[in-house]
């Protein structure tokens, strides 16, 4: 798919760029090589190709969801201002 110059100069208008005019034709050409590249590995019968999220076939080390950390809840909401039923109230931003 070949684009033309008044076809960039839309693309380049409708996304809100600054194209030189004398950049035009290598834009063109650029993104017809693209497109071209597209289209070719769309026509690739891919029917019998396994989807995979990663080209190597490994799995992810986790680690053990655990508590390692003490509840320090009344340590932190004794420092605070202002709590009421065990939650933080800050001021209103917002009417």
């Amino acid at each position: 798919m070949a684009l033309t110059t008044e076809e960039v100069n839309k693309i380049a208008y409708l996304a809100r760029l600054g194209i030189d005019e004398q950049d035009v034709d290598s834009y063109a050409k650029e993104l017809s090589g693209i497109l071209n590249l597209v289209e070719q590995m769309s026509s690739v019968n891919t029917e019998q190709v396994t989807p995979m999220a990663h080209p190597m076939d490994q799995v992810q080390r986790l680690r053990v969801d655990e508590v390692t950390e003490g509840d320090q809840r009344a340590l932190f909401q004794a420092q605070a201002p202002d709590v009421e039923a065990g939650l933080y109230l800050v001021p209103k931003v917002i009417d």
